[in-house]
């Protein structure tokens, strides 16, 4: 049975526009005269959304800023009203949505427990009773009779959670909450959570832009999307889809991001591009798959001892590969003209997301560097990976053994025969830089 129906629902809201006088005065003039007043139209913060919610279900909401998460939420503990459309809640709702914004400054923790507990509609006898477990997990024993203006902003949302959380009800509404206070505190947040989820099955609606969190407490999830309802279903595969929009939306606004480039005049880049596993021209590289990257240049003079390099760095400049074709390939001299030069790598090991490439030539004996640019292009790694590998950068050529004993046949992942991740010793091309 449906402990939440949400049917047909949508919030507008008015936006507010600053008019010169003389347009005020001319909409006051068309009012008067029954004439059209030129208004612009209201925003909708959700529109026409439908879904309903079994008791003891764990569903998270995510979205993009201003998809209509913590709309919904307000509308579900009765913050504010839809503008049309109908919701039913059934049973007693304890909202975590803007922790510690009723606390009272000049009010002690003391008070300020009795006082939210009377506003999140907690007895009197039951804050009494639960008075020293509230103070015990926020941490403040030593200064719950000090006025809460004298408390850090850390204390404040420590005891504003400890408040929210001791609410004994059947619903628990919680919007970008649990990461308040230092990194202790907050796996004490995870942990009572955990506790509220799996040992004493509440219903529980999570708002969180942390996508892993949601992914580990929450079994469904809700995907909103400009205030309608995305993808519905289970957390790995709306959560994967949220990963590949994100990742669309980074690589469109990277695009005219500006390249770093550092040249002594005797060589020009041309032009440098993927080839995927089916040899086509690409900037979507499949997960452990094989791909090229071809970078065609232009050598404005004889060059002798030539060295190519070329590293994947993430949009925020993190550095996380480098491969020097010294080993690989010797130059000795390289006429003036265009030259074509080709790596290739095989089964690519960074997972799913939007990474850039830098490249870099050095030449003559000493090894000087005549050409070095980053952020040069950038590409967008797709595809499914195993879940033991979904978080971070790149995969592990890794087996798990028990005893001796291997725990599951599970194939392992080659290494990359391009040695891309051998080479970081000698980086002679990058480290000038």
């Amino acid at each position: 049975m449906s402990i939440i129906e949400v049917n047909h629902v949508t919030k507008e809201y008015k936006l507010g526009q600053i008019h010169s006088l003389k347009t005020t005065a001319l909409n006051q003039w068309r009012r008067l005269t029954g004439q059209p007043v030129e208004e612009r139209a209201p925003f909708k913060a959700l529109d026409d959304v439908n879904f309903s919610i079994e008791a003891g279900e764990v569903v998270g909401i995510i979205g993009h800023n201003g998809a209509g998460k913590s709309t919904i939420l307000k509308l579900l503990a009765n913050i504010s009203k839809p503008s049309s459309g109908s919701i039913s809640v059934k049973g007693k709702v304890a909202p975590l949505i803007e922790v510690g914004a009723g606390l009272i400054g000049d009010l002690t923790g003391r008070e300020n427990i009795y006082l939210n507990g009377a506003i999140l509609g907690i007895s009197k006898a039951e804050i009494t009773r639960k008075f020293d477990e509230i103070v015990a997990f926020a941490e403040l024993e030593e200064f719950i009779d000090t006025p809460i203006k004298r408390y850090s902003s850390g204390m404040q949302v420590r005891l504003g959670f400890s408040i929210a959380t001791s609410v004994e009800s059947d619903i628990l509404i919680v919007d970008e909450v649990l990461a308040v206070g230092d990194l202790a505190f907050q796996r004490k947040c995870f942990d009572r959570m955990e506790d509220l989820i799996k040992r004493q099955g509440k219903t529980v609606l999570l708002v969180s832009h942390n996508i892993r969190q949601v992914q580990r407490l929450c079994s469904r999830v809700i995907m909103l999307d400009h205030g309608r309802i995305n993808l519905d279903g289970t957390p790995q595969a709306v959560c994967d889809s949220f990963y590949e929009q994100s990742d669309e939306k980074i690589k469109a606004s990277t695009v005219l991001a500006p390249t770093r480039t550092d040249t002594s005049g005797e060589l020009e880049l041309m032009e440098l591009y993927f080839l995927d596993h089916d040899d086509q021209r690409t900037d979507r590289l499949s997960y452990n798959h094989d791909c090229v990257v071809h970078f065609r240049i232009r050598a404005l003079q004889r060059l002798d001892e030539v060295t190519f390099g070329f590293g994947f760095h993430t949009t925020d400049f993190l550095y996380l590969t480098t491969h020097n074709s010294e080993e690989q390939l010797h130059i000795s001299h390289l006429p003036p003209g265009e030259h074509e030069i080709v790596c290739k790598i095989a089964r690519l090991p960074l997972l799913p997301g939007v990474y850039s490439l830098r490249f870099g030539v050095t030449a003559g004996q000493a090894a000087g560097g005549i050409f070095y640019g980053e952020n040069l292009k950038h590409f967008q790694v797709v595809g499914d990976v195993p879940i033991t590998v979904r978080e971070g950068f790149f995969a592990l050529d890794a087996h798990w053994l028990l005893e001796g004993r291997e725990v599951a046949e599970i194939p392992a992942i080659s290494p990359n025969t391009c040695h891309i991740c051998n080479a970081v010793h000698n980086r002679s091309i990058f480290e000038e830089k």
